[in-house]
């Protein structure tokens, strides 16, 4: 079932013995230039320029259809009644209008902050779906059918609606891009000659989205200068390893030629773990594939290399998710939280509820909240040793809640309410988790990239029966097989799945301590 293997990574993965070296980033010093650099960084999320044209396209859906059912109930229903025909009309209208501006380019973030500029378009686009509306009209004889005052009111009211609605979206779009929250915050892998020309070229692109950081390179001879076009080189890769982790960063553009197959597949070896977006720039390369072959930042062609495993619309989906059910979850079942709760009290003094510190996502140190189940002057809070058959340190009731896991339920508050945890997704290990005496990352190859998503209550492993203690250096390795695997094939549908099997996985208790 969990058959995605972990050193695969797609042809890049680490050779053995070397990812202990390489995802040791993680306890790396930033440099004085990244620390200032991440310490300035826009605080809170970023928003998605797709997410946020989707929205805007709603929006004006929305708007233009209340407008022509409000006139048309104002003007036409209260004189003549309600047509059918009127009700087919204005969705249809409305929707050909964000058809006709979406054909016009009118739902980028760059049209978003120029209503003056594409104030034309709006207008055109708009008059445009009233004269192939009024032609209809015309060749299908249906002139009696509607009333000529309410197409006219529709048209101007729709037409300053639009016109007020851009220019307050601009505001708002300038308020979030000064911000930072509408950039692409990218980097460039690789200085020197081949680095200036894509550099010049995404900084020649005023209207474009990326804010670009600045330069990484391993060497430090003369083909890697301290500057490249005016932006400064920040360090190696192993710098921008770390740096990932301690502010967000969006993008990495590897600048090198595809000639230099051993230096790339070295660099993507550490860099894969990140919850990044990687593109090679095309243009730097002699060898030419098909247009269809690239994507393009701007104008700049680039070759598509790793994707943010969930990004944009899928993770408005997955929070959305997290939350309706999640919420669903907790309600019905705060009973038996309830009773677990008086029961741990019963059975033993000290809190009801055990919090530990856990990795979540791209490695963020996150609190994770249980159900104590262990003596309070035993509770290892750093899970330096793991929970056996029969160990003295869990209580009685700690015994039946951890073996059916009932111990997590107080992760859906995690879920609900913190939302650093998913419902689905790899499980969240304790920061010095260990299998056979040897830290996680040292004993399994690419072990950081579970973290690219945020971690879940369930998930790919436990459904697949790896649950429980991991002892050995197999049953750890398993785990991150199943949860890369469940990485690259996300969908809401998988995560539906996942929570239908759990219960049934929860009665195999015999790994479960």
């Amino acid at each position: 079932m969990c058959a995605f293997a972990v050193g695969d990574m797609k042809g890049v993965a680490p050779d053995k013995g070397r990812a202990q070296k390489e995802e040791r980033a993680a306890s790396r010093t930033l440099n004085p230039t990244l620390a200032e650099i991440a310490s300035n960084s826009a605080p809170g999320k970023a928003y998605s320029p797709i997410v946020l044209a989707g929205v805007v396209r709603l929006v004006e859906f929305t708007m233009l259809l209340v407008a022509g059912i409000v006139i048309h109930e104002i003007h036409v229903a209260s004189q003549w009644g309600r047509s059918l025909d009127y009700y087919i009309v204005m969705p249809a209208m409305a929707l050909t209008a964000v058809i006709v501006l979406q054909s016009l380019g009118l739902y980028t973030t760059a049209s978003f902050r120029a209503p003056v500029r594409d104030g034309l378009k709006i207008a055109a686009g708009w008059s445009l779906v009233f004269v192939v509306a009024l032609a209809a009209v015309f060749f299908l004889k249906l002139d009696g059918a509607f009333s000529r005052v309410w197409l006219l009111s529709w048209y101007a009211v729709g037409l300053a609606l639009l016109t007020c609605e851009r220019f307050a979206l601009a505001v708002l779009v300038r308020t979030l891009t000064q911000q930072g929250k509408l950039d692409r915050r990218t980097v460039i892998v690789g200085g020197g000659e081949l680095a200036d020309p894509v550099l010049r070229e995404l900084a020649a692109q005023d209207d474009g989205d990326l804010r670009i950081l600045g330069v990484f390179d391993d060497r430090t001879d003369m083909r890697s200068p301290d500057v490249v076009a005016g932006y400064p080189k920040l360090g190696t890769i192993d710098d921008l390893v770390e740096f990932a982790r301690h502010t967000r960063l969006d993008l990495v553009i590897f600048t090198l030629p595809i000639s230099a197959e051993g230096r790339l597949l070295q660099m993507l070896r550490k860099l894969w773990v990140l919850p990044i977006d990687i593109r090679l720039a095309a243009h730097t390369n002699k060898l030419r594939f098909r247009p269809r072959s690239y994507s393009y930042i701007g104008s700049v062609p680039v070759i598509d290399v790793f994707d943010k495993p969930i990004a944009d619309w899928d993770v408005v989906v997955k929070n959305v998710f997290d939350k309706i059910v999640g919420s669903i979850c907790l309600i019905l079942l705060s009973p038996i939280m309830a009773l677990i709760a008086l029961a741990v009290k019963l059975d033993s003094p000290g809190p009801i509820f055990f919090k530990q510190m856990r990795h979540g996502f791209n490695n963020e140190k996150i609190e994770v909240y249980k159900f104590r189940s262990m003596y309070v002057d035993q509770l290892d809070y750093s899970a330096a040793k793991q929970v056996t058959k029969d160990d003295p340190r869990v209580t009685r009731v700690g015994r039946i809640i951890r073996k059916t896991s009932l111990d997590e339920l107080p992760q859906l508050l995690n879920v609900v309410f913190k939302g650093n945890l998913s419902l689905v997704g790899p499980r969240p290990h304790a920061i010095i988790a260990r299998a056979a005496d040897h830290l996680y990352d040292d004993v399994v190859d690419g072990y950081f990239a579970r973290h690219r998503v945020k971690p879940g209550i369930t998930g790919w492993a436990q459904v697949n029966g790896w649950r429980g203690e991991t002892d050995t250096p197999e049953k750890i390795q398993k785990r991150v097989e199943c949860d890369l695997y469940y990485i690259e094939n996300w969908s809401i549908l998988l995560d539906i799945y996942i929570l239908a099997l759990t219960p049934f996985a929860l009665l195999k208790t015999e790994n479960a301590y």
